[in-house]
Order: C-alpha cells, then sequence, then structure tokens
C-alpha cells in the first residue's frame, strides 16, 4: 500500500471518561505527527471529560444517551447501530477506543473490520478486561505494559499493533504503574495510528505486519 493519502485519515475516538489518550492523540495531530484529523469525538457519559477536551479544540462532540437503548431486547446493538450511523454520517474511517466502558457488539466490530483500534493497559495477551494493572502486581510480573489491538469480537483479543513495556517495581501500586503506563500509552497510539495513516499496517491472521520496520537497534528489555 502507498504510504500517500489523498486526505488526512479521518478519525472518531469513543471515549467514557478523562480523555488523556484522545489528547495525545489531538496533540499529536497538532504536532503534525499523525496525518490525520478528528472528526468526532463520541462518548455514552453526558460529562466526560474527553468531550470537553474536544469543545477546547473546536472538535464534534457528541453524547449518545444509552439509557433510551437500556429496555429494548437488542439493546447493546440499537445503541451501537446509533453509533454506527454517527460514524458513517461523519465518513469515519478509523475508529479509536479510548477509555470507551462499553463493549462493542457485533454491529460495529463488523462495519469497521480492521479499521477500530483500542488501547489496553497490559502486554496482552496477558491481562485482558478490567484491573490488568493490579493483576500484573499480583502475578508478580516483571514487567508490565500496554497495547493498541485491532478491535475484534473477543474483548481485548484482537491483532496486537504495537506494544510498550515498562518495570513493575517492589512496592508498586496499582496506581502508580497505572501512570507509568499511560506515559506509554499517550506514545504508542499516536505512532500506531500514524503506521496505519502510512498504510503500512497488514493484518494476517493474529499477526500484525508493519511494512517498513527493521529490526537493526534491537535491545533486550530485562527487569529487575
Amino acid at each position: 500500500m502507498s504510504s500517500k493519502r489523498p486526505h488526512l485519515l479521518r478519525l472518531a475516538v469513543l471515549a467514557s471518561g478523562r480523555g488523556s489518550n484522545l489528547q495525545a492523540i489531538i496533540d499529536a495531530i497538532e504536532a503534525k505527527q499523525v496525518d490525520a484529523t478528528v472528526v468526532a469525538v463520541i462518548s455514552n457519559k453526558k460529562d466526560a471529560v474527553a468531550l470537553e477536551r474536544a469543545r477546547k479544540h473546536s472538535l464534534k462532540d457528541i453524547f449518545v444517551d444509552p439509557k433510551p437503548f437500556a429496555g429494548q431486547p437488542d439493546g447493546r446493538e440499537a445503541y451501537d447501530r446509533a453509533i454506527l450511523d454517527m460514524l458513517q454520517q461523519h465518513d469515519v474511517e478509523l475508529v479509536l477506543l479510548a477509555g470507551y466502558m462499553k463493549i462493542v457488539t457485533t454491529v460495529l466490530v463488523n462495519a469497521y473490520a480492521g479499521r477500530m483500534m483500542n488501547i489496553h493497559p497490559s502486554l496482552l495477551p496477558s491481562f485482558p478486561g478490567l484491573d490488568a494493572q493490579k493483576k500484573a502486581i499480583e502475578w508478580g510480573c516483571k514487567l508490565g505494559g500496554c497495547t493498541v489491538h485491532f478491535v475484534t469480537e473477543g474483548v481485548d483479543e484482537g491483532p496486537i499493533i504495537i506494544q510498550a513495556a515498562v518495570p513493575i517495581f517492589d512496592g508498586d501500586t496499582p496506581e502508580n504503574l497505572s501512570a507509568r503506563i499511560l506515559e506509554q500509552e499517550h506514545k504508542i497510539y499516536p505512532r500506531a495510528v500514524q503506521l496505519y495513516a502510512e498504510g503500512r499496517l497488514r493484518v494476517e491472521g493474529r499477526r500484525v505486519r508493519v511494512t517498513g520496520a527493521t529490526t537493526e537497534s534491537i535491545a533486550a528489555i530485562i527487569s529487575p
């Protein structure tokens, strides 16, 4: 695939909370490090800080209230159809989940297969789901980290795009380990988006190939 795009990659970010990874994406775009534009920030929480961040940067902020869908037999799917309608209205090419506290259904997964990313605070496939940092400490891991992956039906099971590792120290708490990991999340998520924008990602089964990647400067990560 060519690294040249005829236009900036059109992103939508789904977020439920403070939106620090959204901010990292915005900052990277404004610094001309990512060839993309955020055309919509969508949340299931009306008071999400992520929506405030969107407004601060004059980005389209959208709240989609999940309450009207709660009583429907296919409530989760119906909600995702409403989200999909928003994405299609804004001609979104790549969807980013950033602290989005809802499990997306096949409605979105199928519509954006290979075009939806998520970031998770562990070195997947270890510790998918909630409390990943706490689990890593409890298991006595020497390394923790974060993973950007394509979204599939299984929770945190999609093909891995990029990872970053951080040491886990004696006496670490989930809170300070989370903070250490979050610093790396802010680095690798924009990097994954730029690789996509450059057309350098190719999914082969469970493996994501990065065209043009080299191994010339590989060094071991050892902890302790």
